[in-house]
């Protein structure tokens, strides 16, 4: 069997090249889509600075945020195509409606520990039966510290105020031995209490933790798809 092979006498030819070059105008769904879902989640941290138990103010402020993003998602879902991967923009915005669901979690959970706190005191004593807290809420949505009149220790006081020098040799006393420490570790339980009895704290912890994992997600988010 014969093979014609075709030959190409050596030349120079012309071949044409096509370049397409896509660049997206992001400006405009920073303006739709962006700007709007940053200052959502920033509205929803402005619940951690507003008292734990004024519970109509912070509860409408969470819900409000959440309906709003929800709303976003919605809109921006419904004005792009129809596609079965992920893209950028679903990452960030139910990345930033996680964060706004947070804060509402996190006061339900700043809310069931003041409750506590609240009926730990009244078991104690430290809050008076007669004392209606839906009468100290009455007019601005809030408890005042001056409501609540909490009892003092006057055997305590009594004993300081009698015999100062008693109290300062039992204080050195009871000071350990110099080159010893002593260190106890709390268990689960008596940190579980001490969060209870501090309910407070929780919103404070959450002042610096929310925007501080939302700025390192911007920053990791912008790094990656910019």
């Amino acid at each position: 069997m014969k093979s014609n092979l075709l030959s190409v006498s050596p030349g120079w030819y012309n071949r044409l090249f096509i370049n397409f070059i896509l660049r997206r105008h992001i400006f405009f769904f920073m303006l739709q889509t962006y700007f709007p879902t940053m200052l959502m989640v920033v509205l929803s941290w402005v619940s951690f600075w507003i008292d734990r138990r004024a519970v109509p103010a912070r509860v409408s402020l969470g819900i409000t945020t959440v309906l709003t993003m929800s709303t976003i998602i919605t809109g921006v879902s419904s004005s792009m195509p129809q596609v079965s991967y992920v893209k950028a923009v679903d990452i960030y915005l139910w990345t930033s409606f996680l964060f706004v669901f947070l804060s509402v979690i996190e006061y339900a959970a700043v809310n069931y520990c003041t409750t506590l706190e609240e009926m730990r005191k009244m078991r104690r004593g430290k809050i008076p039966s007669t004392f209606n807290a839906s009468q100290a809420m009455a007019f601005d949505g809030c408890y005042h510290d001056n409501d609540i009149e909490l009892t003092t220790f006057p055997r305590m006081a009594s004993t300081l105020a009698s015999n100062p020098r008693t109290t300062q040799s039992q204080n050195s006393d009871l000071r350990p031995p110099e080159g010893t420490r002593l260190r106890r570790q709390r268990s689960v339980r008596e940190n579980v209490d001490l969060l209870v009895n501090n309910s407070y704290v929780i919103d404070s912890y959450s002042r610096l933790a929310f925007p501080l994992s939302y700025l390192l997600f911007n920053t990791v988010y912008w790094s990656m798809y910019s």
